[in-house]
């Protein structure tokens, strides 16, 4: 983080008049009602909105969980939490617990939305498209059909490694096939997909990233050296499920695409509440061997509700110097980032701390980032089909200059997708470099 901020607990400790040696040990073992203090103390300091806040008695709460939920305001925060350590190491390391998917429902059927390539279920072979049919014997598609989500989380248990789960699949030949998958740790892949497209407009870069977390700087670098040695012309940027994380990995991103010449300009602006103008901060676009330099280039992002936070500022951030094209369903809008405090390496609290503008002072983008053609995530075909939907569309319009209606035809119907990274792997947050 800018700076990961260590919050020392408040001890009070009364003194009566007696020997030394009869002075009891003092217990310092942190407790629920210790760390609630400390995220009232925080959010009263440092939260964005804190003159917002609706007024509460934190001793009314047991637990940090229970006040940062009183506390909010709600009118706009949809996104401050508290991690474990494990929810919090897992997260720095981008690694989880299950067997690596995400699941939809496409109007008929429960399909593969998502899936990682180090997860259990993909090396048997499993991938996006696949048809869910039973889970434990479980029909699934009625239970997504009804957004069920206690039901699916009982169907597929808790992510805890060990526990074993029984899939029927359709293939997309048709075939069933039967598999038992146990939850296993692992670390997710952030970029899903990385290749070419031979378009008539030219070669196209088609790059499907998932998370602004670990390996991404790592895979990012490999997809993008892979880009400039092949030479494209343009980018398609599928950001359909990227819901943000580390805002300085977004940084990395949006300068690989801005290219070289743009170093030192705003990447991003990010604004405290004003106890603390002096944390205000502008974060440059920065330069890379790897960046693709290409002042004619055309970007074309494929979005849906859960593109979100660091990948909304990539966005944003780019828009003064391209013609940013949008390709699916609104955008989550969230302007905003936020900070983390360790409590006692207990509790990591995560409340929002500062908004982000671009470099013409644009932002407060709560409404989200609409679409020049609105398009259901098609779910039934894998990232690099050119018939699925949206990434017909993207082609399309570089193909030939426009979507291909002059006005969309209105929201897609949105069914809830289930995914097994947990919530709070998201966000714009700052990390060390």
């Amino acid at each position: 983080m800018k700076k990961l901020v260590f919050l020392p607990l408040i001890f009070m400790a009364l003194f009566v008049s007696c020997k030394k040696n009869d002075i009891p040990p003092v217990d310092t073992t942190l407790t629920p009602a210790m760390a609630r203090d400390s995220l009232y103390y925080i959010m009263k300091d440092w939260y964005l909105w804190y003159n917002l806040m609706p007024t509460v008695t934190k001793e009314d709460y047991p637990d940090p969980y229970k006040l940062l939920d009183a506390m909010k305001y709600k009118t706009l925060d949809r996104w401050s939490y508290i991690l474990t350590a494990e929810e919090y190491n897992a997260q720095m390391t981008g690694t989880f617990v299950g067997h690596g998917f995400r699941i939809g429902f496409d109007g008929t059927n429960a399909r593969i939305a998502m899936i990682y390539s180090n997860s259990p279920l993909y090396a048997l072979g499993v991938r996006r498209g696949w048809i869910v049919k039973t889970i434990n014997g479980t029909t699934v598609a009625p239970i997504l059909q009804r957004n069920d989500g206690p039901a699916y989380s009982a169907l597929i248990q808790p992510s805890q490694a060990g526990i074993t789960n029984a899939f029927v699949f359709t293939r997309p030949d048709g075939t069933d096939l039967s598999i038992s998958s146990t939850k296993a740790s692992f670390t997710m892949n952030t970029v899903l997909l990385a290749d070419t497209l031979m378009l008539s407009s030219g070669k196209t870069g088609h790059l499907v990233f998932d998370s602004f977390f670990n390996p991404a700087p790592t895979e990012l670098a490999n997809a993008f050296a892979y880009f400039q040695s092949i030479g494209i012309k343009d980018l398609i940027l599928d950001l359909r499920y990227n819901s943000g994380g580390d805002l300085l990995i977004a940084q990395t991103l949006a300068s690989y695409i801005a290219g070289n010449a743009r170093q030192g300009i705003t990447f991003a602006k990010l604004s405290y509440n004003d106890k603390h103008q002096v944390e205000n901060m502008t974060i440059p676009f920065k330069t890379s061997p790897y960046s693709l330099s290409l002042p004619t280039l055309r970007l074309v992002v494929i979005t849906t509700r859960s593109t979100a936070s660091a990948s909304e500022d990539v966005m944003n951030s780019l828009k003064p110097f391209f013609n940013v094209v949008t390709i699916g369903d609104t955008t989550n809008g969230k302007p905003t980032g936020m900070n983390g405090w360790d409590i006692e390496n207990t509790y990591y609290m995560f409340p929002v701390t500062f908004k982000v503008v671009n470099s013409l002072e644009n932002g407060e983008f709560f409404g989200g980032f609409a679409p020049a053609k609105v398009l259901a995530d098609d779910i039934t075909r894998d990232f690099n089909d050119r018939q699925e939907l949206c990434l017909k569309e993207a082609i399309h319009y570089l193909e030939t200059g426009s979507v291909s209606t002059a006005k969309s035809l209105g929201s897609p119907v949105r069914y809830k997708q289930f995914s097994e990274k947990p919530e709070w792997m998201n966000n714009a947050i700052i990390m060390s470099k």
